[in-house]
């Protein structure tokens, strides 16, 4: 799915529980974040964006209340 796809699923919030992982992080990496892996955690950063997003795969599925956190630090940050 592309970048442009996956931002659009993720701010409509219809399914929180269907956004899958390697979406999410492909979409975090193409916004500017940085991502390094501690364990099961991945851990995004970005200069200028105080919060740190920490990522956990539940099954090929990111958790749901992790991607209402990103779509809170995109907007948040504008970054739509």
């Amino acid at each position: 799915m592309s970048v442009e796809k996956t931002l659009e699923k993720l701010m409509r919030g219809e399914s929180d529980a269907n956004v899958r992982f390697d979406e999410i992080a492909h979409l975090l990496q193409a916004k500017g974040f940085r991502m390094r892996i501690s364990g099961s955690h991945h851990i995004f950063t970005r200069p200028g964006v105080l919060e740190r997003i920490n990522l956990q795969r539940e099954g090929a599925k990111a958790k749901p209340y992790q991607v209402r956190q990103v779509r809170k630090i995109l907007a948040q940050y504008k970054m739509l």
